[in-house]
């Protein structure tokens, strides 16, 4: 166990509990940055990290909330986990290993931290709008009566979101959270935010599963970091969550999305 490294997993999951921000689109960089690892082997370790993180915040929303809509999560599902395989499939066989997949990595990376900056904003606005809607209850709503589209585009248009999601997850471990939960907020304006929290939380738990399953395979993965994150991770997840109603989003947000779309743009250019 390293100490520096279950320090900024605790860093991190508190920063998560306060703002319910991604913690990869946090702790990627900071793997890459402040501790020098490759771009891969922080994307994979940080996949496997998430999906088991995810799975704990899974157990609360639908054990205690019943939050998650299971239909939405299987098509969002049908296109992440297919484009995860080829994505995985793509770094393996037709990309030579070494500067060619850890520059697809790192610019692939910049720009799913680019997107979730915009999210950040972008997802207040949707949740001011979502607030003047008559949202209809968890128990009642469902993908055929919250959705912004008919049924038929509304399924269409949730698994390409989940296509765009299982490739940009794959190859950069961010974008599972902040922005699936703005995605599906603009899918699905009439469904309450707890339910579309849920919905994003359970369908990333196969997602990252998959992809960093496969980053395994590909030796994209450190042990001691994965264990000393989770150390860490698991105590700041809940000291922040606690902290969450005592500090203003209003503050923390516009704060995160500048430093995301800074280190976004180093990653872009490198």
């Amino acid at each position: 166990m390293n100490l520096m490294y279950t320090a900024s997993g605790f860093v991190v999951g508190m920063l998560v509990g306060v703002t319910g921000v991604g913690g990869g689109s946090l702790m990627t960089p900071l793997l890459v940055f402040l501790f020098g690892f490759k771009p891969a082997v922080a994307v994979g370790t940080d996949l496997l990290y998430a999906s088991i993180t995810k799975t704990a915040g899974v157990f609360v929303h639908h054990g205690k909330h019943g939050s998650v809509d299971w239909k939405i999560v299987g098509w969002l599902a049908l296109g992440s986990l297919p484009f995860a395989g080829i994505t995985l499939y793509v770094l393996k066989n037709l990309m030579e290993v070494g500067k060619e997949v850890t520059g697809a990595i790192t610019f692939t990376l910049g720009v799913a931290l680019l997107l979730t900056a915009l999210a950040l904003l972008v997802r207040s606005i949707l949740l001011r709008k979502a607030a003047k809607t008559a949202a209809i209850d968890d128990e009642h709503s469902n993908q055929e009566n919250s959705g912004r589209f008919s049924p038929r585009w509304e399924k269409v248009a949730t698994v390409f979101t989940g296509a765009v999601l299982g490739v940009l997850v794959t190859l950069s471990s961010v974008g599972a959270g902040a922005l699936g939960t703005v995605a599906l907020l603009f899918l699905y304006p009439r469904m309450t935010t707890l339910k579309i929290v849920g919905t994003d939380l359970a369908h990333a738990i196969p997602l990252t599963a998959v992809a960093g399953l496969g980053h395994l395979s590909l030796g994209n993965f450190d042990l001691d970091l994965l264990i000393s994150l989770l150390l860490g991770s698991v105590p700041g997840i809940w000291i922040g969550s606690h902290l969450s109603a005592k500090i203003p989003e209003y503050f923390l947000r516009p704060v995160l999305a500048t430093l995301l779309l800074v280190i976004g743009v180093k990653f872009v250019l490198q």
